[in-house]
């Protein structure tokens, strides 16, 4: 599911959660609310693109996480940090998953 947030400083930001609720990702925050609708269109629209905007890091504590970029390589959103490797593989799996789930 994508739950859209107006913030306190009028930007706007997405959050990508799980069916369970649990927060799986984070979008950068958008100045206007039509940046924010074209960015998910886009990111709806590279879901079939076998994860290549996908890209996967590791923090200086050895944590894993995931950043999320657009069709034009911008990082527009960042996963929680992972103990292991499997559990941010299953974490991309989980966001794409989500991405379908529309918006609420």
């Amino acid at each position: 599911m994508i739950k859209i947030d107006k913030k306190e400083d009028g930007f706007y930001q997405f959050i990508l959660k799980s069916d369970n609720g649990n927060t799986l990702l984070k979008s950068v925050s958008f100045s206007t609310e039509n940046e924010l609708d074209n960015t998910i269109k886009d990111i709806k629209a590279l879901k079939n693109a076998n994860g290549k905007f996908f890209e996967r890091r590791t923090n200086t504590d050895g944590k894993f996480l995931v950043e999320l970029k657009n069709s034009t390589g911008k990082i527009i959103g960042s996963s929680g940090l992972y103990s292991s490797e499997a559990g941010m593989e299953n974490g991309i799996l989980n966001i794409s998953n989500s991405i379908d789930l529309g918006i609420k």
